[in-house]
Formats: C-alpha cells, sequence, structure tokens
C-alpha cells in the first residue's frame, strides 16, 4: 500500500533529528512485543514525497517510539501507556507548584465574593438535599408498587390503605423545596415586603390615635344638652337664613369630659397583627391590625383595606372597648396583657358589633387568631403595668398538653397520606353539613374518624369533646375539632398560604377557578424538571389532579380547600423554609 503525505516541511526532520540527539531509541521495536492480528501493517519505507515538496527520509523503518525518552520499560499492546499524564492520575502527588500558598497579609475578601460564595455553597447544599429527596422518593415508589409475592407477605396497610396515587402526586410538591431565585433578590423582596407592612401598620396607628382623640369629646352625651341649651335661642334668631350663615361647627366644647383621653395614655398600647378563622376567603384575608390599651385594658381591631394601587382605608372592625373571653376555661374573664401572643384567640360576640360581614353574622362567635405581637412594646407594658399581666392557668396547660400528646399519634399515621386525610375530611364534613352551620353532632364525628381511619380510644375521644363542646348542645364546629385533632401549621407558614391564595384571588371573592391554577402555577424550578425526569405539564397536572380530588366542585378551589390542601402538605416538610419555598416557587411569592 502506497500512502502520498502532502505538507510536510522539512523542519520535522530538525526535530526528529534533535529527538534523536536527546536521547530518543529508534531501534524499539522489540519492546512493543508482537503486533495481535487484528492490528493492520503499515510500512513507513514505502511513504513518498510529492514533486513539489521537500524529500523527508524517514529515521528508521522500523516503528516509532511511543513513550518518555528515558522509559526503560517495555510496553505490550495491552498495557496502558505510561505517558506523564497517566503517571500523574495513576500516582497523584503535589509538586511544589501545585501547592497552595496563602500570603500572611492577605486582605479581607469584598462582600461581592462572599455572597457569591454564600449562594454557591447554599446550591451545594440544595443539590445535595434534592439528590437524598429524589433518592428516598425512589425507594417509596419502589415500595408502593410491589410484586404479587411482596403483597402476601407485608402488612396490608402499609400497602393498600396508606399510599395511593393521590399520595404519590402530593409527594411530588413535597420536593418542591430549591430556592427559586437567588440570595440578593429573595432578599431585597423580603425588604421591600416588610418596609410596605410597616407602612400599613403606621398609617393604621395614625388612623386609630386621631379617631380615639376626637371620638373622646364627640361622643360625650353632655354635649347634646349643653349645645341645645345655648344655641336654641341663636337658633331661633337665625329662622330659615341660608345654610352658609348658620352655625355649623360639629359640637361646642363648652364641657369637658370627665374622663379626657390624652394622646400620652394612648400610647401605652400593644400593636398585634390578626386574621379571621373562617371558612371562607373573603373574611380569612382580612388584614386585620390591633391594639390593647393597657391603662384600661380596652381592645379595639381595624381592617386595612386597600383600593387599587392608591387608594387605602382604615376602618374598625372591632369598636374600642373593654371585653371578655366568650369560650373556653376563661369564659367571662376580662382580656389582659397576657393573653396577647403569638397563636392566641380572642372570641366576640357576633351581636354587639353590626359592621361584620354577612358571613359572620351568621355565626355566635366571632375569632381572632393572633399572629404578630410588637415585641418591644410587649416588654415595655410587662414592665410598667405589673399587674396587667395574667400567664395560663395550670388547667389550660394540662389540655394544651393532652392536644399535643393527641395531635403527635395522629400525624405519626398521616406522614405519607396528610393532603388525602385532610382533604378528604373537609369535604366529608362539608357534605354533611347541608344546613352550612358549621357545626357537626358527636356521633357524625366518630363515624368520619373510623372512615378515615383516624380511631382513637373512647376515653381520648371523651376527653377531647369535653374540652371543645362549650354549649352543652352536643355540637361541635368541625373546624375546631379538625383544629384540635390533627393540628395546624404555625402562623409563619400559614402567613405565605394567605399570601399564595390572595394572589390568586386579588378580589377576594372566596373562590379560584382551576383555570387560574393553571396559569398562576410555575414548575420550571421542580428537581424532576430540572434533572429531565419529568415535564412541567406533568407536575402541573399532578397538582390538578389533586386538587380536584380534595374540591366538591371540580372547576373551581375555595380558600378552605386551599388551605386543606397545604395543611396536609406540610406535616411532611418540616423545616420551615422549605415548606415557604413551595410556595415561592409555585407562586412566584
Amino acid at each position: 500500500m502506497d500512502l502520498e503525505i502532502k505538507g510536510v516541511s522539512s523542519s520535522h526532520r530538525i526535530q526528529a533529528q534533535t529527538k534523536l540527539a536527546k536521547g530518543w531509541r529508534s531501534h524499539s521495536q522489540a519492546s512493543h512485543g508482537p503486533r495481535p492480528d487484528v492490528v493492520p501493517h503499515l510500512d513507513l519505507g514505502k511513504l513518498g514525497d510529492s514533486d513539489d515538496e521537500d524529500h523527508y527520509a524517514p529515521l528508521s523503518k522500523e516503528y516509532p517510539r511511543v513513550g518518555p525518552p528515558d522509559s526503560s520499560s517495555t510496553i505490550s499492546w495491552g498495557s496502558p501507556m505510561q505517558t506523564p499524564y497517566a503517571q500523574h492520575y495513576a500516582n497523584p502527588q503535589m509538586s511544589s507548584l501545585d501547592e497552595k500558598t496563602i500570603p500572611e497579609n492577605l486582605p479581607a475578601p469584598p462582600n461581592k465574593f462572599k455572597l457569591k460564595y454564600q449562594q454557591y455553597e447554599a446550591d451545594m447544599k440544595e443539590g445535595y438535599k434534592q439528590y437524598t429527596q429524589r433518592a428516598v422518593k425512589n425507594k417509596t415508589s419502589t415500595h408502593s408498587q410491589p410484586s404479587e409475592g411482596q403483597m402476601a407477605q407485608e402488612e396490608p396497610e402499609d400497602i393498600c390503605e396508606d399510599f395511593t396515587a393521590i399520595d404519590q402526586k402530593a409527594l411530588l410538591q413535597q420536593c418542591y423545596t430549591s430556592k427559586g431565585c437567588s440570595m440578593q433578590n429573595s432578599a431585597r423582596k423580603l425588604e421591600a415586603d416588610e418596609l410596605a407592612a410597616e407602612r400599613r401598620k403606621q398609617a393604621v396607628v395614625e388612623q386609630v390615635m386621631v379617631d380615639q382623640l376626637s371620638r373622646a369629646v364627640i361622643s360625650d352625651p353632655e354635649q347634646d344638652n349643653a349645645g341645645n341649651c345655648q344655641n336654641q335661642n341663636a337658633f331661633t334668631r337665625l329662622g330659615t337664613a341660608p345654610l352658609r350663615f348658620r352655625n355649623r361647627s360639629l359640637h361646642d366644647t363648652k364641657i369637658k369630659p370627665t374622663a379626657a383621653i390624652t394622646e400620652n395614655v394612648l400610647s401605652n398600647k400593644l400593636r398585634f397583627d390578626g386574621r379571621i378563622i373562617s371558612r371562607n376567603g373573603r373574611d380569612a384575608c382580612k388584614e386585620l391590625i390591633g391594639f390593647f390599651f393597657a391603662y384600661d385594658k380596652s381592645l379595639t381591631i381595624y381592617e386595612y383595606r386597600q383600593f387599587g394601587k392608591n387608594r387605602t382605608s382604615a376602618l374598625p372592625f372591632i369598636q374600642k372597648g373593654i371585653y371578655n373571653h366568650q369560650c373556653g376555661r376563661r369564659k367571662g374573664k376580662l382580656y389582659a396583657l397576657g393573653d396577647i401572643y403569638v397563636g392566641a384567640n380572642l372570641t366576640f360576640s357576633t351581636v354587639d358589633h353590626v359592621g361584620l360581614s354577612e358571613s359572620l353574622k351568621k355565626k355566635r362567635l366571632v375569632t381572632i387568631r393572633i399572629i404578630s405581637v410588637d415585641e418591644e412594646a410587649m416588654d415595655y407594658l410587662k414592665k410598667t403595668f405589673v399587674g396587667n399581666h395574667h400567664g395560663l392557668t395550670q388547667q389550660e396547660v394540662e389540655d394544651r398538653n393532652i392536644l399535643l400528646s393527641i395531635q403527635e399519634v395522629v400525624k405519626e399515621r398521616l406522614s405519607k397520606r396528610g393532603v388525602r386525610t385532610i382533604t378528604g375530611l373537609g369535604k366529608h364534613f362539608r357534605q354533611l353539613d347541608k344546613k352550612e352551620t358549621g357545626f357537626l353532632s358527636r356521633e357524625e364525628y366518630k363515624n368520619a374518624l373510623k372512615h378515615f381511619h383516624l380511631e382513637i380510644p373512647e376515653k381520648v375521644f371523651d376527653t377531647l369533646w369535653l374540652m371543645l363542646e362549650d354549649n352543652c348542645d352536643n355540637k361541635v364546629e368541625y373546624g375546631d375539632f379538625t383544629r384540635a385533632l390533627i393540628g395546624e401549621m404555625n402562623e409563619y407558614r400559614k402567613t405565605f398560604v394567605r399570601k399564595a391564595y390572595m394572589k390568586l384571588d386579588p378580589n377576594k371573592s372566596g373562590t379560584v377557578t382551576m383555570i387560574d391554577i393553571n396559569k398562576f402555577y410555575c414548575s420550571k424550578m421542580h428537581p424532576q424538571v430540572l434533572s429531565g425526569t419529568a415535564t412541567e405539564e406533568e407536575i402541573r397536572c399532578a397538582l390538578l389532579e389533586t386538587l380536584q380530588d380534595a374540591c366538591s366542585n371540580p372547576n373551581e378551589v375555595s380558600y378552605c380547600e386551599f388551605e386543606d390542601y397545604y395543611e396536609g402538605l406540610s406535616i411532611g416538610i418540616m423545616n420551615d423554609e422549605d415548606f415557604v419555598n413551595v410556595l415561592r416557587n409555585s407562586w412566584g411569592i
């Protein structure tokens, strides 16, 4: 076989002679061993040059040497090459140039590189977390679909009852915990939200001060009598004079009220944020800001309302007054400073407040949950008004411990089927409540627990029922029963659930269509989508099918159904930030 090589310059001869002078061995055919039959024979002696190129004569007709210049070891056709790179990876040794040397007087890195390193470290941890979650999920899916032989050996409740296709679809949302945006963007967004919330609270504080300082004099009953006596002759003289000539003052300040309220007295107040415990989305999404005045133990709660982007108003939701507990162990006792803490419930009679919505007027009581408290004001008032603070009684502490022990047992059963069970319980209770009163009987609750495999001992159920039944009418609101039996997520998590729903329902209508759910839901940052094991449409369909199974109307989602879904999802997520990331990634809040 004749081969012709074109384009070989004469410089190759100089390079070849240089290599030969440095110690390259030309007679190296014996070092390679016998040539296998599969390797074709290459005769380098028959290589020739073209007419227009310089003549090139090979140094040897034998095979060229492949290896280091001073290598004395023989190379067989099946042995690896003993190149410097191969030796480096086979026996890694640090050279003096590869050693890391750090100067003593090295300046500190700037904040920009610190943030980049923190983000890199967080991404590495997040990647490891996603890897472990995928491993757990694969293990769970493997156990969820056993063979026929395994079905006969394992317990039926672990296979047939405790894990279904709905639970597997809910687990797809539980692993959606990766951070959707960078740390800098997240910090800026959080700072902007906190600034906007502080502005809203300050606007409400100013409105409360204006209302209380002005109404103290206006509402005094003696003002009307004094004004009528002193201005009777004046009105007689005016007669039918035009309105612009009449005295149009709001009131006369001739009489001072005996209990005048000053700004210094009103400054001794504790501000707190609250929400209405309701299954109605319109009421549950109201933004309430309350105040407890330590000088007379009075309460007032305002509703912050926003119309469009620029119009806002603060309206009184609960008028300022001295109130007492309407239910529970402290029924009839006045509210004190110790009753204002995160997670506490304030109950008010709906008969005493005419400005409530129609859905709230149907109930006997309205319950407001405190979600945040001004800690600085709390510490100051505790030191100033010592006798105003009352802690929990021994009986209340025992009741709380009993509920926690019941909830721990129930949550352990719901570790894999939390979404299906909680949404199913809510749907079942709403179907039983045909009159929409919100109350069910003792037997209805016991049958529901048996149907959803949540039976508890008879003595435990009796204790729970005595704690919840307040009017001795053998009926309890099923929202209170579910919260006492299973518990609920903390207020930090529930705040983001409300934010997500308010984004889906900006008009506070109380329902969201499945079309809007499909439009707003985002699955781009889902771990399975990023790894390529699932598509965005598959993750979205898994969410929609789970919600449709939980809703009474498959075409829309109410607030209570949306909340129940994330109540069940929250049971399987231990870390608060992971749960918040699920909502942020899904709904972009």
